[in-house]
């Protein structure tokens, strides 16, 4: 099995099996494709026709370079082609019982040494390799779509697979400029077995009404920096695809997590199985098209038509890096802002933050220095709540209790005028919890931002059963007013974003805690196969271990999932004081300032 793989065989050359054959013939490989369907072979070749046509246009290859790839592509319609192979990669259709086909056809036509690849991301590589005479050379080898572009490659071993086999195929991973993570056999793996269990609660979520299609995508967009929303990631990969990893995820992991949303086998029992067909969540401007089209569900720019409440003063609650940043958004975009902290010199600190960062902008070309001093005159330091008796709008930015919060909010019911709108910037708490301690629960609503509150442009905008429409129209409006995409969503527990977020994460940890595979490989994937801009232990150790753990204990308590019970292994780090860069150590250990 130690060979150079110079002749590799791709069975199926569909948009993944044609994207891998691109990769291997530009690395000078040759290339064997084999599909049943001639149409489809020649769709392949003129795939790479083209996909070399537009290198060559771009200078990254020479017209050469060019007609020797072509070359070695040759494309054939009977598995007896491979029979020179020294790997064979097969990306047939999800389905045991075709791809098991492959590889008994396959036993009879190939070198007793050559390696059996499946590119499944849901079936067992065990099963499938028990079904060969040689179970020792099968393995996954999952490419990412677009093949060409994406970096991650995992390398799937079985308990049966040799461990030349592995070596073997790693450094063709690498050689073919691939990032190889190698990982055990279990539904999804790393990258498709987190990020499945995210896209179904998406779904999830979206079926229950909790929030449009458009707000759950342009939340995890811009809240947590993803290039996809989940929905539109559902349509792209195909509803009936994505329905079946979960299956086969849950048929494995007995997660309710992982149980396939109703709504997938909905759509896919009608066809609708996303930019394929035209139809998913989105409508496309045709089958395999890729441009959203307006349709029934789509929201009507005339709507919201309650008008909301003027604003023309805003009151920041609390002297913390939160709080002084969204004083620092309301001041930019023209507010007169209050910001109150539990003495003078808190709030001066605070506001002496916003000068600090209000001087980066300056020295980064973002804001001139008169714009500086305008912004910053805007902000008046306060000591006590009683300076917010005359602000529209009160933003509570103090810290993450419940009781805190009550008490604030029971002050700030006290001091402020009739019909000014008080918000709480709660990430996991519930706002009709905090609006009951006033005598004006009509006027509060929740105004998520995240943090920094000067880059981030999301701001989750939480209703409750008691907020008056004017309220939430009032927010909306401040929102777009100080260049913020509101999305909106009811009042339960982690909202749109951390309801996503965090549950993703706390599978990540369980991966560790099973050993399944390295801190560092399920950092790699994700950012690798996932396109996320930071890998799961990253962003825990950014957030905070103690912030994660009790937004993970909120979202267990409100849904009472198992599968939402905070993984062990992040309550252990808690316990131990490790809480993530902020202490210096969390999952990762970092140099103190």
């Amino acid at each position: 099995m130690d060979t150079p793989l110079s002749t590799i065989a791709v069975v199926g050359l569909g948009t993944m099996g044609t994207g891998i054959a691109e990769v291997l013939a530009r690395a000078g490989r040759e290339v064997i494709g084999i599909d049943i369907s001639e149409a489809v072979a020649r769709q392949a070749v003129a795939s790479l026709e083209a996909s070399t046509a537009r290198a060559v246009q771009r200078e990254r290859i020479t017209e050469q370079e060019r007609r020797d790839i072509l070359a070695r592509f040759r494309t054939f319609s009977d598995l007896q082609a491979a029979a020179d192979a020294e790997l064979v990669i097969e990306v047939v259709p999800e389905s045991y019982e075709i791809k098991q086909q492959v590889f008994r056809e396959l036993d009879a036509v190939v070198s007793p040494t050559a390696i059996l690849a499946t590119g499944t991301n849901a079936l067992s590589v065990t099963r499938l390799a028990a079904e060969s005479q040689h179970p020792e050379r099968v393995l996954g080898l999952h490419f990412f779509n677009p093949a060409p572009a994406m970096k991650l490659v995992e390398v799937v071993s079985s308990v049966l697979t040799a461990p030349t086999a592995v070596d073997t195929v790693t450094r063709l991973a690498r050689e073919l400029g691939k990032e190889p993570v190698a990982v055990g056999d279990r539904p999804g793996f790393v990258a498709d077995g987190l990020l499945f269990g995210y896209l179904n609660q998406a779904a999830s979520m979206y079926e229950a009404n909790y929030a449009s299609r458009e707000d759950i995508d342009a939340a995890m967009k811009l809240g947590c920096g993803l290039p996809m929303g989940p929905l539109a990631l559902l349509d792209l990969i195909g509803i009936d695809t994505a329905r079946t990893v979960l299956e086969a995820m849950y048929s494995a992991s007995h997660d309710r997590l992982h149980a396939p949303a109703p709504v997938l086998g909905q759509l896919s029992e009608a066809g609708l199985t996303g930019r394929k067909a035209g139809r998913g969540f989105y409508t496309y401007d045709a089958p395999g098209g890729q441009t959203v089209v307006p349709d029934a569900r789509t929201p009507l720019a005339s709507a919201g038509s309650v008008a909301g409440r003027e604003v023309s003063s805003v009151g920041v609650a609390g002297s913390g890096t939160m709080a002084s940043g969204i004083a620092e958004v309301f001041a930019k975009a023209g507010y007169s802002v209050v910001l109150a902290a539990r003495s003078q010199e808190k709030a001066d600190t605070a506001k002496a933050r916003i000068a600090k960062s209000l001087d980066r902008s300056v020295s980064k070309g973002r804001l001139t220095a008169e714009a500086r001093e305008e912004t910053l005159a805007r902000v008046t330091p306060a000591g006590s709540l009683d300076a917010f008796a005359e602000v529209d709008l009160a933003v509570e930015a103090v810290a993450e209790d419940l009781d805190v919060k009550q008490q604030l909010f029971a002050t700030l019911d006290k001091v402020c005028k009739p019909g000014a709108v008080l918000a709480t910037t709660t990430s996991s708490l519930p706002v009709v919890a905090i609006a009951k301690v006033t005598s004006r629960p009509q006027d509060v609503i929740g105004m998520h931002f995240f943090n920094p509150a000067p880059a981030m442009k999301l701001v989750e905008v939480v209703r409750t059963v008691l907020t008056a429409d004017d309220v939430h129209a009032t927010v909306r409006e401040v929102c777009m007013k100080v260049r913020k995409h509101p999305v909106d969503c009811g009042d339960r527990a982690g909202f749109i974003v951390n309801a996503l977020l965090f549950p993703y994460l706390n599978n990540a940890i369980k991966m560790v805690e099973e050993h399944y595979a390295t801190l560092d490989d399920i950092d790699a994937a994700m950012k690798l196969g996932g396109g996320y801009p930071m890998g799961p232990f990253e962003l825990l150790d950014v957030v905070g271990l103690d912030v994660s753990l009790a937004i993970e204990k909120v979202l267990h308590s409100e849904f009472r999932d198992p599968g939402l019970a905070p993984a062990p292994l992040l309550e252990h780090l808690v316990a131990a004081g490790c809480l993530g860069r902020k202490t210096g150590r969390g999952f990762r250990e970092y140099a103190r300032r």
